[in-house]
């Protein structure tokens, strides 16, 4: 399955330079607004260390990693929900997104311009979350005039449920709160939610732009940010876009590595945000592992085997007889698929078995 994840942010607050460091694209990067203008795109692999591992044991001739898709959105401003500045092309660029990275300027530069005169990066979320609400409210408004006379006087249920679905969301975004802060008791109703789209119902990771010697420990912006998302169901993350963008022109792991320790990281900023976009969609990965190749798959957490093995191929899952199981702690433990099934470490699992991050699974299907 493949991953869309959009950056937003007002223009000029490190969106198109961090797209830069994780994409290894050319955005252009320029201090004025509306710099881009077409989304820009890049695919990004996720890291995972267990590829290495598994690549030094298998020896297969290609090692696959899975992917995600970054895509670097126009700057939004004030009154886009009405057509202001790109705001028509910015919402609908979003809409296709699964998740949003909200890029917050947490730095002073006087030689950076701030479209609105000044760094206040609870402002500039404020700013388009308010955007963003707007144009939800004017969908569910026009969602209610079509359903409302249905639900009230026909004898169809989903349409009831819908109505309520809509009301619930509508009380919640009057108030100034995102769809996502709505929740539901049964998968039915958050089936009927999702489908609607709602932009405020997207999952949220805010990356805090910061400069070099906040990268470790934040400063004041960023704990105004932390107070300011604390009761919304999203993740924050700080990073300092311009060392990533140092870092993305190292060419060399080592010299990498080296820059990391002087600045006192264990992990760039770059592979955070690709794990924590992973866990904010509730994301794991499964491997299979030959000589031919090791690849990650991508599945969402509680996904059952006929339905992980769809995801190399819909005749696996129409097929889907059995799996068979290695975890990988005993992959790496005993070192080949033959010596974990000599140990009795291979599992056979039907089509009840839910698929933990981290199975080497070998699908044996018919069809």
């Amino acid at each position: 399955m493949s991953l869309k994840c959009g950056i937003v942010g007002l223009p000029n607050v490190g969106k198109s330079t961090l797209f830069n460091c994780i994409s290894s694209g050319k955005a252009q990067a320029a201090n004025f607004p509306f710099c881009t203008i077409e989304p820009n795109i890049g695919s990004v692999t996720v890291p995972d260390e267990r590829l290495t591992v598994l690549e030094r044991l298998v020896k297969p001739n290609r090692v696959v990693p899975a992917t995600v898709e970054i895509v670097d959105i126009a700057g939004l401003v004030k009154g886009a929900s009405k057509g202001e500045g790109l705001g028509n092309q910015f919402l609908a660029n979003i809409r296709e997104t699964d998740a949003i990275i909200h890029i917050l300027r947490c730095f002073d530069d006087s030689n950076i311009v701030h479209v609105d005169g000044t760094v206040n990066p609870v402002r500039d979320k404020e700013i388009i979350d308010t955007e963003l609400q707007l144009k939800d409210l004017e969908t569910i408004d026009n969602r209610i005039g079509k359903v409302q006379k249905q639900a009230q006087t026909g004898g169809d249920k989903t349409a009831k449920k819908l109505y309520e679905i809509l009301i619930k969301f509508r009380e919640s975004l009057i108030q100034g709160k995102s769809a996502r802060s709505v929740s539901f008791d049964n998968q039915d109703d958050r089936k009927l939610a999702k489908d609607l789209c709602l932009l405020t119902d997207k999952p949220v990771l805010y990356v805090c732009n910061v400069d070099e010697k906040s990268a470790i420990t934040g400063n004041n912006y960023v704990e105004r940010v932390r107070e300011a998302v604390k009761d919304e169901n999203a993740l924050m993350l700080i990073i300092a876009a311009k060392s990533e963008a140092e870092i993305a022109e190292l060419e060399s792991y080592e010299e990498r590595e080296m820059f990391l320790q002087e600045i006192g990281l264990k992990e760039s900023g770059v592979s955070r945000l690709i794990k924590a976009a992973y866990s904010l969609l509730d994301l794991e990965t499964y491997f299979t592992a030959g000589v031919t190749e090791v690849k990650a798959w991508t599945f969402i957490s509680g996904t059952k085997a006929p339905a992980a093995a769809g995801i190399i191929h819909t005749d696996f899952e129409k097929g889907f007889i059995r799996a068979e199981v290695i975890k990988y702690e005993d992959y790496v433990k005993y070192g080949s698929e033959a010596a974990c099934k000599d140990a009795g470490k291979m599992s056979i699992e039907g089509k009840d078995y839910i698929v933990r991050d981290g199975d080497i699974m070998h699908f044996r299907f018919n069809v």
